[in-house]
């Protein structure tokens, strides 16, 4: 479970590293072209990584034996929020007939995708963390 997490993981940060790129490119429509077709790509596997997210990650740490105290259980709350405040942004640029770079721009710019990459980076650090610290424990 703790392999899918990281997918998940990876499938956010991938389509968001994509973003960046599109959004250079400067272009006023997302139509018939190869960039565009790829940014749907990137967002379609991000949306279907963010669902459930959060419950997904209180598995796999179960599933670890790692503890999930109040402080744990709290912050899924917030990785929770912020999956789903992100969900729904991804999914209106989804909804665009024409996506240009200004609007993944602006969607690189929101503070609902930025605050869910800092509780991925955070919860990845912590779950990286946690392992190193058992295989020691173990050594």
């Amino acid at each position: 479970m703790v392999a899918e997490i990281w997918n998940r993981f990876e499938a956010i940060e991938e389509c968001y590293e994509f973003m960046l790129a599109y959004a250079a490119q400067g272009l006023t429509s997302g139509e018939g072209n190869e960039s565009g077709r790829q940014l749907r790509e990137f967002l379609h596997r991000a949306v279907e990584a963010l669902g459930g997210l959060a419950a997904h990650c209180a598995t796999a740490v179960r599933e670890e034996g790692r503890p999930q105290g109040n402080r744990f259980t709290a912050f899924l709350a917030v990785l929770d929020r912020d999956a789903r405040d992100s969900l729904a942004v991804m999914e209106l640029v989804l909804g665009q007939r024409s996506i240009t770079s200004k609007l993944i721009d602006n969607l690189n710019a929101s503070m609902h995708l930025r605050a869910l990459l800092t509780d991925v980076f955070l919860l990845g650090e912590v779950l990286r963390t946690q392992r190193a610290t058992a295989k020691l424990a173990k050594s």
